[in-house]
């Protein structure tokens, strides 16, 4: 989770600043022709709480639960849809294969990138628009990677038969616990206090 909010930390800091400098309102603080007004301090720490939820909840979730336990959590969730002709199980199965085919192609650019630096490439020297142009050669063998793997992929999918439909079995169903409940509960509560707390804010 750490890293998570490090690799966030730039952009956290450039949008608070933003915020914090081009908000119209009440000024504080005026230092030349930069201002700091009582809305762009509020609207910049509200930005910075917001986005550190996010990725403390993204890294939360991904931690702490499988991506087939994603995947069926949204096919359920995601049913009602299926009653006006959405394919849910569709997007579900894509939506799993996405999340297993991203560590695949992490590992797979890491091992292009060695290659490519083995044979002299340089990706760390120069400024940003050039370390751009280096990364382009890794692009057309990462592509052609990923694509042979999802080819590889579809024939096996094929040759088991696979078709998804209403009838299909999983072999690890979703079933609630209390655990689940408490879950529940706890999101209920904290969605009633962010309610309470933004209109008293206002």
């Amino acid at each position: 989770m750490v890293k998570g909010l490090k690799a966030i930390m730039v952009l956290m800091l450039i949008t608070a600043l933003f915020n914090l400098f081009l908000t119209p309102g009440e000024p504080i603080v005026q230092l030349w022709i930069f201002k700091i007004t009582a809305e762009g301090a509020q609207n910049a720490v509200l930005m910075a709480i917001r986005l550190t939820y996010l990725i403390l909840g993204t890294s939360i979730m991904t931690l702490t639960t499988t991506p087939n336990q994603l995947t069926d959590g949204l096919e359920k969730s995601l049913m009602p849809l299926s009653k006006i002709g959405i394919p849910v199980h569709a997007i579900a199965m894509m939506m799993s294969i996405a999340l297993r085919f991203i560590p695949i192609l992490i590992e797979e650019t890491d091992k292009i990138m060695k290659a490519q630096m083995a044979r002299g490439a340089d990706f760390e020297s120069g400024n940003l628009i050039h370390k751009v142009k280096n990364m382009v050669p890794l692009l057309v063998p990462l592509f052609i990677s990923a694509f042979r793997r999802a080819s590889d992929l579809a024939m096996a999918m094929e040759a088991r038969c696979y078709h998804g439909d209403e009838n299909r079995t999983k072999m690890k169903p979703l079933k609630y616990a209390t655990i689940d409940r408490k879950a529940y509960l706890c999101l209920l509560l904290y969605m009633v206090v962010m309610v309470a707390l933004s209109l008293m804010w206002k």
